[in-house]
């Protein structure tokens, strides 16, 4: 999904209002449950209390976040898909419950693509992948040649099995034609330190975790992984402008309720979304924690999920990508 202007971002607001009279007389008439599949201080939750806040300042609508972590996020979303489809169980999605687990988990509960409604994406972030700053490597094509020189050889790290990082090494390495060593770790912090002491020589990290250290000089960011450059780092090239067209990995989260939600619905809450996206506000608490308003239709979010869930299923199966 291209971004979208300011303009366009505008525009979405001044509709908003006009869309509420559409949905069904009186709703909502109570609180609308909002599920964050992750535990509470995450980046999840943070955007589905954000989101929660800014809707409800502009709508009136209460909106109460709910935490229901546990199986890489795919029980609370579990727990959306088994919902009534009244309006009032809502839920957030991101890359990983509705795009890489299908591939990830030997059984699902729920089918991202046909048990869900995707209503909007919300926020996305890229990956940043960094090298020591006393590394040799001052650009992707140095990285690159010397993956080519010692197959195998170079370390890289990630945050854990299967996570957006872990793929996106993955996704690179074969666009690149090379063989790196992919070491999970039990998160970015123990991955970071093995990176500062030369026992890791690359990561792919999302920018809050290691944007202290590169801004200290500690880290030497090489590129980033979305299509275009992340407004945050705009000093940072993607991946795309350094040999690798196409490139575009982001973590990114949506809003989505049970199958078969009403159109008047979906239309209110989309509308309502788009302009909530479209605040100052809202743009500088994402910014906080290094990820930028993502809008869209409905349409084009069930169009970019097909998209992420085929690419990264593709990417899970090809490498042998194992929980653990």
């Amino acid at each position: 999904m291209p971004r979208p202007s300011r303009r366009a971002f505008l525009a979405a607001a001044a509709v908003a209002p006009l869309a509420a009279p559409a949905v069904a007389q009186g709703w909502p008439s109570r609180p609308i449950r909002l599920i964050a599949p992750f535990p509470p201080g995450g980046g999840t939750d943070f955007i589905a209390r954000l989101l929660a806040d800014r809707l409800g300042a502009r709508t009136g609508w209460t909106l109460v976040v709910e935490n229901r972590p546990g199986a890489g996020g795919n029980i609370g979303l579990d727990a959306v898909a088994k919902a009534a489809p009244d309006g009032y169980t809502l839920g957030i999605g991101q890359t990983a419950n509705m795009a890489v687990n299908p591939a990830l988990y030997p059984a699902m509960p729920f089918d991202p693509l046909t048990d869900l409604t995707p209503i909007g994406t919300i926020a996305a972030q890229p990956n940043l992948l960094v090298v020591a700053a006393d590394s040799p490597w001052r650009t992707v094509a140095e990285l690159v040649a010397a993956a080519r020189a010692r197959p195998g050889d170079l370390v890289a790290a990630n945050a854990g099995n299967g996570t957006v990082g872990h793929l996106a090494g993955e996704l690179f390495a074969r666009a690149a034609g090379i063989s790196l060593l992919h070491v999970p770790y039990r998160g970015a912090a123990p991955a970071v330190s093995d990176l500062l002491g030369g026992r890791a020589h690359l990561f792919f990290s999302n920018p809050l975790a290691v944007g202290a250290l590169v801004s200290g000089g500690r880290l030497r960011p090489l590129a980033v992984t979305s299509a275009a450059r992340a407004r945050g780092l705009p000093e940072v090239p993607t991946l795309a402008e350094q040999g690798f067209p196409g490139f575009d990995v982001r973590l990114w989260t949506g809003l989505v309720g049970p199958a078969r939600l009403p159109e008047s619905m979906v239309a209110a809450l989309n509308a309502a979304l788009q302009a909530v996206l479209a605040e100052p506000e809202t743009e500088a608490r994402m910014a906080s924690e290094g990820s930028e308003p993502f809008p869209g239709t409905p349409a084009e979010f069930a169009a970019f999920l097909r998209r992420e869930h085929e690419q990264w299923g593709r990417v899970v199966r090809e490498a042998g990508i194992r929980l653990g």
